[in-house]
């Protein structure tokens, strides 16, 4: 375990602000991240006359997925079970969540997206979900991605991995504001969320996110067993291994 933290809180004027900072790995759902992630969000939901949480990030991606280098040397079944603590732990904080994003979104970090109530995402983002290209599937991240997604768009990126804009991310539900100002418009919300009191945010945010809520209910303890299962696999181990060595798995065409 490294000393260097890798998740900043600071709260100011009833906005706290939780920065992922780990660019050397892109941000990657690595079990410290988690841990720290977690911890600085049990700490903000606890801050008097707290508004709002805004999540973002240091470097050229919000969160790159998975740590391959740890998924690659061991069992999953605890990641899978801290990243479904996380996604639920989103959901639940008692105010509203908003992802401030400028870069690039993939594999897990597109459920971190899911979580959260409000994604704002500037120029610079764009988004894949890349779990099958690997011998994976979008397991534990489905229950908080799939609510938000228009069917057929699930599909298309679910199985095809494409990398898609901020604008077709607005388009299809993932993103709710694709903005050239990202700080501009985040302040508005901000400020907006102020003008709001503290009982009906916390049951405004219930009612908004209920979907979600019922699909991580419902499903995350299955959707844990799946991901185990599949980054268990020898397809899976093939798909890890030829990303790491910056090469194409043996299936690629």
């Amino acid at each position: 375990m490294t000393d260097t933290e890798l998740v900043h809180l600071a709260i100011d004027g009833g906005i706290a602000t939780i920065t992922l900072d780990s660019p050397r790995n892109r941000n990657a759902l690595s079990r410290q991240l988690v841990a720290e992630l977690t911890d600085r969000l049990h700490v903000a939901a606890t801050a008097p006359d707290l508004r709002a949480v805004v999540l973002t990030h240091t470097g050229t991606t919000f969160c790159a997925g998975a740590d391959l280098s740890e998924a690659s040397t061991g069992p999953m079944t605890g990641t899978a079970s801290g990243l479904l603590a996380l996604l639920r732990l989103i959901v639940e904080t008692p105010q509203p969540v908003i992802a401030s994003i400028d870069g690039n979104v993939r594999a897990g970090g597109v459920g971190l997206l899911g979580a959260c109530d409000i994604v704002v995402a500037g120029p610079r983002s764009s988004f894949a979900i890349t779990e099958a290209r690997l011998g994976l599937a979008a397991a534990v991240i489905s229950v908080t991605v799939l609510p938000r997604l228009d069917e057929r768009s699930a599909a298309r990126y679910y199985l095809t991995g494409a990398t898609f804009d901020a604008a077709e991310a607005q388009r299809i539900g993932l993103v709710t504001i694709a903005t050239d100002d990202l700080d501009g418009a985040v302040a508005t919300l901000t400020a907006d969320l102020r003008k709001a009191s503290p009982q009906g945010l916390v049951a405004s945010k219930r009612l908004a996110n209920r979907e979600v809520r019922e699909a991580i209910e419902r499903h995350g303890e299955e959707m844990v067993e799946l991901s185990a299962r599949l980054f268990a696999s020898e397809e899976a181990h093939e798909g890890m291994t030829a990303f790491l060595e910056r090469r194409a798995p043996r299936w690629s065409a």
